[in-house]
């Protein structure tokens, strides 16, 4: 059984409360995902994030093939971090933990996301080929799409 991790970091020039605020409200995941994902919320976003949220969506990863994903936020603390697992969806495990801590002139968010896909063997010959560079395209549109919300962060403007 084989688990992948991906993590990536991004510094923002917003507070935290900022960061927060976008992130842990359900609906702007929407904003940051690539148009070509389908990606509709079908539930559970209709309040501010709660450990024990259940949240349905449809997506479209690959092949135009639509989706059902069901996650759970299974733990808040506010203003530093959030964690959604998924309890049905394309994946065999998903583990995903949002970070956000205040840097000078801004915020660092840190996303850690442990992954298992299914098909076993299968699965990973095409995890290098397929999943993984797809994942990869997802977090660099987030990257994209949230400075071209909030701005880029650049520590030379700081000194």
């Amino acid at each position: 059984m084989k688990i992948y991790r991906l993590h990536k970091k991004q510094n923002l020039p917003i507070t935290v409360t900022q960061a927060w605020d976008f992130l842990s409200s359900p609906e702007n995941l929407k904003t940051i995902t690539p148009d070509y994902m389908g990606f509709n919320i079908l539930s559970g976003a209709d309040r501010p994030m709660f450990a024990g949220q259940i949240i349905q969506y449809i997506v479209t990863p690959v092949f135009g093939i639509k989706t059902k994903w069901v996650t759970e936020i299974t733990h808040v603390v506010d203003k530093h971090y959030f964690v959604d697992e998924q309890r049905f969806g394309p994946y065999t495990l998903w583990h995903h933990k949002h970070f956000i801590k205040e840097i000078e002139g801004g915020v660092e968010m840190e996303d850690i996301i442990d992954y298992k896909i299914p098909f076993g063997i299968l699965g990973q010959l095409v995890h290098p080929f397929l999943v993984k560079p797809k994942l990869e395209e997802i977090f660099n549109y987030r990257t994209q799409k949230l400075e071209a919300l909030f701005g880029v962060y650049n520590k030379m403007e700081l000194i």
